[in-house]
C-alpha cells in the first residue's frame, strides 16, 4: 500500500513536469525594434527647413534574426498627426507601444511573420499629412518610392507589390488612402485605421474665434503655443496649399481678414481622397484588399467611413468596412492586434516568386 501511493505520487509528478500548468504559459517570443535614418531625395530642400534625414522605426519579427535565408513581406504603417515614430515603437511612452501589440499577435500561429515601418512624418507643422509639398517636401513620393527602395535593400523584404501592405491611424489612415490609390503597383492591400481627412468642406462653418486665432499667429513659436484646432489648420495648409513667396510659413490660409478664401478652400478640398476617388476607381480595383474602421465615438470619421464604404459598394469593389465601440484612440492597440495584422496575414503574399 505504501510502495503504490509512492508510486502514483511519482506519477503525478511525472506528469506534472511534462504537462506545466496551463496558467504558467509561456510568454510571446520578441521581436526587434530599431531606429534608422532613412534620407529623402524629394524632402530636400523643403521650406520648412525639416531635415531630409528622416527616423524611420523598423520592427524586424522573433524569427529575423535566427532564420538568415526567409524573406518578408512588409506593412508600413504610418502614424497620426503630432505622433512619431518613436512614440509608437516605445522608444518614448506613449498611448501605444507597437512592439508589445505585435509581439502578443504573432503568438498565434495563424497570424503570419512581416516586417513593418513607420518613418518619423512628424514635421515643423506637427505632421506631414504624407502629401508633396515644396514647403513641407515630398512625403507621399518619400513613402512610396524612396522608403519602400531604401527598406528593399537593405532588409530580408520580398521586393514585390503583393508582398507590401500600407496602413495608418488618423493623418496616417487619410495617408493610406492618399497613396494606396495612386500606388497599386507598390502596395497591393490597405487598412485604414480612423482615417481623417476624407472629405471636402468647401462652406465651412465661419467660426469668428478660430479664425481670429488663425490670422493672429506670427511665428513658429507662436504656432507650437497655440491650440489643436489651430495646429491642424496651418499643418493642412503647409500640405495642400503651399506658397513659396510667403514666408514664414510659406502657406495660404483659408480665411484673410476673417472672410474664407473660395481659391485656398478648393485646394484643401483637392487633397480630400472622396473628392478625387471616383478617377482612381480603377486603381482601387487593382489592390488585392481594402479594410477600413472607425470607433462609434468618432463620429464625423465614423461618417466619412460609411460614405466611403458607399462608394466602394456602388462600384463593386470589394472591401471590409467596421464600426467598433469606442473613441479615436482607446481601441487602436487592439484592433492592431486582432484585425490589421489578421488581414494583412490573410491577404499579402508571403512566398518570394520564383525565379525564371
Amino acid at each position: 500500500m505504501k510502495t503504490s501511493r509512492v508510486s502514483a505520487l511519482a506519477i503525478l509528478f511525472a506528469v506534472c513536469i511534462a504537462f506545466p500548468a496551463t496558467s504558467q504559459s509561456a510568454a510571446p517570443k520578441k521581436g526587434t525594434a530599431e531606429r534608422i535614418k532613412v534620407h529623402g531625395k524629394g524632402l530636400e530642400g523643403n521650406l520648412s527647413g525639416d531635415s531630409p534625414d528622416r527616423d524611420v522605426s523598423v520592427y524586424l519579427p522573433p524569427s529575423y534574426k535566427t532564420d538568415k535565408n526567409r524573406r518578408y513581406p512588409v506593412l508600413y504603417l504610418l502614424h497620426g498627426f503630432t505622433d512619431n515614430d518613436a512614440q509608437w515603437y516605445g522608444f518614448t511612452k506613449h498611448w501605444i507601444n507597437l512592439p508589445d501589440v505585435v509581439d502578443k499577435a504573432f503568438a498565434d500561429p495563424a497570424v503570419r511573420e512581416m516586417i513593418i515601418v513607420t518613418p518619423n512624418a512628424y514635421t515643423r507643422f506637427f505632421g506631414s499629412f504624407y502629401s508633396n509639398s515644396v514647403t513641407t517636401g515630398n512625403w507621399e513620393d518619400y513613402v512610396a518610392k524612396e522608403l519602400v527602395g531604401y527598406i528593399d535593400n537593405h532588409y530580408r523584404t520580398i521586393p514585390i507589390a503583393a508582398s507590401r501592405g500600407l496602413s495608418g491611424h488618423s493623418m496616417g489612415g487619410y495617408g493610406t488612402l492618399r497613396i494606396g490609390q495612386k500606388y497599386p503597383d507598390i502596395f497591393s492591400s490597405i487598412y485604414l485605421l480612423s482615417p481623417c481627412c476624407l472629405s471636402a468642406n468647401l462652406n465651412p462653418n465661419r467660426n469668428e474665434a478660430a479664425a481670429g486665432r488663425m490670422e493672429a499667429i506670427k511665428s513658429m513659436e507662436e504656432l507650437e503655443k497655440s491650440d489643436f484646432g489651430t495646429k491642424a489648420a496651418f499643418s493642412t495648409a503647409a500640405a495642400w496649399a503651399p506658397n513659396p513667396t510667403r514666408p514664414p510659413f510659406y502657406l495660404d490660409l483659408p480665411v484673410k481678414d476673417g472672410q474664407p478664401q473660395p481659391g485656398i478652400l478648393a485646394k484643401l478640398a483637392a487633397n480630400a481622397p472622396l473628392s478625387g476617388i471616383d478617377q482612381s476607381i480603377s486603381n482601387l480595383k487593382k489592390l488585392r484588399a481594402i479594410a477600413f474602421d472607425a470607433g462609434s465615438k468618432d463620429v464625423s470619421i465614423a461618417a466619412n467611413n460609411k460614405v466611403l464604404d458607399g462608394i466602394l459598394t456602388d462600384y463593386q469593389i470589394k472591401h471590409t468596412y467596421e464600426e467598433y465601440e469606442g473613441d479615436h484612440i482607446n481601441r487602436i492597440g487592439e484592433r492592431i492586434g486582432t484585425k490589421v495584422l489578421q488581414f494583412f496575414s490573410a491577404n499579402l503574399s508571403f512566398e518570394p516568386p520564383k525565379r525564371r
